[in-house]
């Protein structure tokens, strides 16, 4: 591996670093880590409470020979 490929990795490394930073400080200034606790749970709606899931997955169909 020649030295120009450090360079690269290091460039590389650097960039990913820099993007997952900048995505903290992103999160952090529009308020995404505010009531926490409260995101975990806003999903359920009334007629679906936490702990009883209403939703399925549909029937498998059954194959017919044509």
């Amino acid at each position: 591996m020649g030295f120009g490929a450090y360079i690269f990795v290091a460039v590389m490394a650097a960039a990913v670093m820099a993007s997952a930073v900048y995505a903290l400080y992103w999160a952090v200034k529009t308020g995404q880590f505010r009531q926490f606790e409260r995101g975990a749970t806003e999903i359920f709606s009334d007629e679906e409470p936490q702990g009883r899931p209403t939703d399925f997955f549909p029937k498998k169909r059954k194959k017919t020979s044509v």
